[in-house]
């Protein structure tokens, strides 16, 4: 079976004239936005695998690049928590008519939850993968923190890119003014948190923590056993696509 082509990078300017770069499939809505991890892009291949499912389905479907990411201009040591945010809302204002399915993988998920809370009136589901909300609290040592309060910023080694993993002190500090997991998060709309249980980078406790915050009722967490963080071996993305669809089917 031939694959879809992806659609043509269409580029979006902010109000600072920063282009960022999308990919929007025309098709059937709710239009499906993903939202990628920290230092991902719309070119990982859960974005790309559901995009295709979208064209056989002649689904609506975006995959955008926030700033400094990807095929998006500007510096990724620029972006914080609260930028990416409004790149997020600023292509669901500008490019999106009418509802809007959240998948947002790792960062993404915690960016899932605040464009939710944001355009509660837009938003009809959020599918979250390995979500990771508050991460600048529970991901940080003490020591990171003096680390990042001294120097600005921390760089590591990055077991997915030969990039340093970089976290600056704006993202960190914009982060923590928007963290979410100590009250109730106030969105009423069906939300699917998949986690794997061998997930080394977000414990798969987040999930169930977000679950037990979230004020929807139609709320299910999807556990997978020996599941890493990224999810994207076939059955994991498998199981992401009939996610999305159950989602999508029961609007």
């Amino acid at each position: 079976m031939m694959m879809p082509d992806s659609p043509p990078i269409t580029l979006l300017a902010r109000p600072d004239g920063l282009r960022l770069a999308c990919r929007p499939r025309p098709g059937e809505g709710p239009t499906i936005l993903f939202l990628p991890g920290y230092m991902s892009d719309m070119e990982g291949s859960k974005a790309v695998a559901l995009d295709q499912w979208a064209a056989r389905q002649g689904r609506a479907m975006i995959r955008i690049d926030y700033s400094g990411n990807g095929s998006s201009e500007g510096r990724f040591a620029d972006g914080t928590l609260a930028s990416w945010r409004d790149d997020v809302l600023l292509v669901v204002d500008a490019l999106i008519e009418g509802p809007v399915l959240l998948v947002g993988s790792s960062m993404g998920g915690w960016l899932a939850l605040l464009v939710a809370l944001a355009r509660p009136d837009r938003v009809v589901g959020i599918v979250g993968i390995a979500a990771a909300p508050d991460f600048t609290e529970w991901g940080f040592t003490d020591a990171d923190k003096a680390l990042l309060a001294t120097e600005g910023r921390i760089e590591e080694p990055s077991a997915y890119s030969d990039d340093p993993y970089v976290t600056t002190l704006a993202f960190w500090q914009s982060g923590q003014a928007l963290r979410m997991l100590e009250g109730e998060i106030a969105i009423d709309r069906p939300v699917r948190l998949l986690h794997g249980q061998a997930d080394a980078d977000v414990p798969w406790a987040i999930a169930v923590q977000t679950a037990a915050q979230l004020r929807s009722s139609d709320v299910q967490t999807l556990l997978i056993k020996d599941g890493d963080h990224r999810l994207s071996r076939d059955g994991d993305i498998a199981l992401l696509i009939r996610t999305v669809a159950s989602l999508l089917d029961s609007h």
